[in-house]
């Protein structure tokens, strides 16, 4: 079973229903226990970093959420559960986020030409091919998928960064370690490319 995490924030049940379209069976759960038993965790988010951490803690689930990324457990993080992964945001402040990954969570940079949010298609650029994006074609030409996000994590490591994507900067829109794959976009917004991903996941999560 892959645990979807609620904390009170996030687009739940569109996740869920992204892998319910391709057959991979996830539940929406909210307590520790939950995470523990889960062969998978997916934290998805919006709203602000800020809240979310408040959320994850008075809940129980920051220190299993971590601990199952540091015994293996596959995770997927989608959009705001990519930057709860690092160690700090500056967003409305500076705010700890569970710091699995070290590095910041930064506002993009003031661009007249464009604006912020970053919101709607765009493309990536795989640096390294992790396993859920397996038949999935990259570079100006290859697939788009739906963004909507003010900020972007900026990794100490830059290993870590599987894809990039272009607005105005350069900026890390997936990474990935062992079982730790945590992307910008949104794959459950993203048609059919998008739920290849979640399809993918799935298989990694049955295989792990």
């Amino acid at each position: 079973m892959i645990a979807i995490i609620d904390y009170g924030m996030g687009n739940l049940r569109s996740v869920q229903k992204g892998f319910s379209k391709v057959g991979v069976e996830a539940r929406v759960v909210n307590s520790p226990a939950d995470v523990r038993e889960a062969s998978g965790v997916v934290l998805p988010g919006v709203g602000a970093f800020r809240d979310c951490m408040r959320n994850l803690e008075e809940q129980g689930l920051a220190g299993p959420i971590v601990r199952s990324i540091e015994a293996g457990k596959p995770f997927l993080g989608i959009c705001l559960g990519l930057q709860l992964l690092f160690t700090e945001s500056h967003e409305f402040g500076i705010h700890k986020g569970l710091d699995v990954f070290k590095g910041k969570v930064l506002r993009f940079p003031e661009n007249p030409e464009l604006k912020v949010p970053h919101m709607g298609w765009n493309t990536i650029n795989i640096k390294k091919r992790p396993p859920i994006l397996a038949d999935i074609p990259d570079g100006p030409d290859g697939a788009s998928f739906y963004f909507v996000h003010s900020y972007y994590v900026a990794p100490e490591d830059p290993a870590i960064t599987a894809t990039t994507t272009e607005y105005g900067i350069e900026y890390t829109s997936m990474v990935w370690k062992d079982n730790v794959f945590a992307v910008q976009f949104h794959p459950e917004k993203s048609q059919a490319t998008g739920l290849e991903i979640l399809k993918a996941f799935g298989d990694f999560v049955k295989k792990s």
